[in-house]
């Protein structure tokens, strides 16, 4: 680039065209501003490409398949049926082309200019975007840095990096694997190894960094308990892997448990770890945008950085690496970029898990609200006690409500059962209104639905629910 070469003049201007940059970038076109979206890959990012959707198709894939077992119980009768990878690798990618195409038309009926390159901060208000020998320059009055994160995979599995599948590459899979080790304790961990168990794997599931449970409420953590040894999924708690061999096409990996070196072989891994931002490239440090030590851009409730022209959305910034995160920031940012006093707000942010079945939670664990110095109550309602649940097959799981005794404000909701992750949304809005417990139990219900499970769990804080059996003489003196 020669010095004092004529800039393209822009609006704003949106690094990155996952999730958190695309809608970033609608939004801000829809107030009015003139967008220039630069992403060096696909739009749609890794979320459409090889995250999200592609991971999703896996389990509803694997959910349909068990479903297909299950019929003879409503009559259905046929011949056995078999599972082809091919077939789901092809759906896979058709779908992910469909919704990347509705993406891109988007873009074009908002008038975004589309760019395919990689971009770097040049100053505090230029951009260059380079394309193989392309190089040009844009000079901005607003950005968005929108560049997702990457996994890390821990060190003793770096050496054999290109052989261990990780949240990117684990949709990839040509072929059902015979053994499955999964290192990781997140949703995705648990999604995967469920999904590849209903395919036909065995699967050994050690939890990371020395931890006793999943990432979830301990009740939760409970009833996994008894899902995944159902399943035959057998778990390594309390561990530290030590080392990893490949040989023979098959994995080993050594770890110390309770004092002892033991050893676990599979025919394949998957590791589901940290999220790396990807930042080294941008030239943050050359325009003053702070980041915290682990990498990630500092922002405030608008997604602005410390340059306050320039904001960051998604798996650059601290917090879930999760696409909601960046879809809500996203559109933060492009408001307060047209002066609108928006902020994001993650405090009820969901954690859901399409697992067999799901599972779905928000708002604090029954942990986090006794250690910030809640009084709490508990209502707790088993979904085998629901009658949809029941006449749908279906009637694993529990939904758990945490409550303040003293302002009777809703402050936690965990669900596991088949329809959590819909059902979460109406525990979402009754988190983030503040809802007493009188405010879900005086609207009516779908009968019958799961939605009567959420009902019967806040009617179980008052000892009002009609399906729970009454407690005994020596339980309510234990409530009193």
């Amino acid at each position: 680039m020669v010095v004092g070469e004529l800039a393209h003049e822009c609006d704003v201007i949106i690094i990155g065209g996952g999730p958190g940059g695309y809608h970033a970038a609608i939004r801000a076109a829809q107030l009015g501003r003139s967008v220039t979206l630069v992403e060096q890959d696909q739009l749609g990012g890794i979320c459409l490409n090889k995250g999200c959707i592609p991971s999703k198709i896996l389990t509803q894939s694997a959910e349909k398949f068990t479903s297909f077992q299950e019929g003879e119980n409503w009559g259905l009768e046929g011949g056995g049926i078999s599972f082809n990878l091919n077939k789901l690798q092809q759906y896979k990618q058709q779908k992910i082309e469909q919704l990347r195409a509705g993406v891109e038309a988007l873009c074009q009926a908002n008038k975004i200019e589309i760019l395919n390159g990689s971009a770097f901060f040049l100053s505090e208000d230029k951009v260059g975007v380079e394309k193989g020998d392309k190089f040009d320059v844009f000079r901005f009055r607003n950005a968005i840095i929108a560049t997702g994160g990457t996994p890390e995979k821990p060190p003793w599995a770096r050496e054999l990096s290109e052989l261990v599948f990780d949240q990117h590459s684990i949709s990839d899979l040509s072929e059902i694997p015979e053994k499955l080790l999964i290192y990781g304790s997140d949703y995705i961990a648990l999604e995967i190894g469920m999904a590849f168990q209903a395919l036909g794997s065995k699967v050994t599931m050690i939890l990371d960094d020395g931890k006793e449970d999943f990432d979830f409420d301990q009740s939760i953590c409970r009833e996994l308990k008894r899902i995944l040894k159902k399943k035959k999924i057998d778990i390594v708690k309390n561990s530290e892997v030590l080392e990893l061999q490949h040989k023979e096409d098959m994995f080993t990996v050594t770890f110390e448990l309770k004092g002892k070196i033991e050893t676990i072989s599979g025919t394949h891994l998957f590791v589901s770890t940290t999220i790396r931002p990807n930042t080294n490239q941008l030239g943050l440090s050359r325009i003053g945008v702070e980041q915290c030590a682990a990498g990630f851009i500092k922002v405030d409730a608008q997604s602005r950085t410390t340059q306050k022209h320039i904001f960051a959305v998604g798996d650059v910034t601290e917090g879930p690496a999760l696409a909601v995160k960046a879809i809500k920031q996203g559109k933060t940012a492009a408001e307060a970029i047209a002066g609108i006093q928006s902020q994001s707000d993650f405090h009820f942010i969901p954690i859901v898990a399409h697992t067999q079945p799901p599972i779905a939670s928000a708002g604090l664990t029954e942990k986090e609200a006794i250690n910030m110095g809640n009084d709490i109550e508990i209502g707790q309602f088993s979904m085998s006690a629901n009658g949809f649940s029941t006449l749908a097959g279906k009637k694993e799981g529990f939904i758990k409500v945490i409550s303040c005794k003293e302002k009777q404000v809703l402050l936690g909701i965990h669900m596991v059962g088949t329809g959590a992750i819909e059902l979460i949304s109406a525990g979402i809005t009754a988190l983030e209104m503040a809802a007493r417990d009188e405010d879900l139990i005086f609207p009516n219900y779908p009968h019958p639905s799961i939605n009567e499970g959420l009902l019967e769990a806040v009617e179980a804080l008052r000892n009002q629910a009609i399906h729970i059996p009454p407690k005994s003489k020596n339980e309510q003196k234990l409530k009193v």
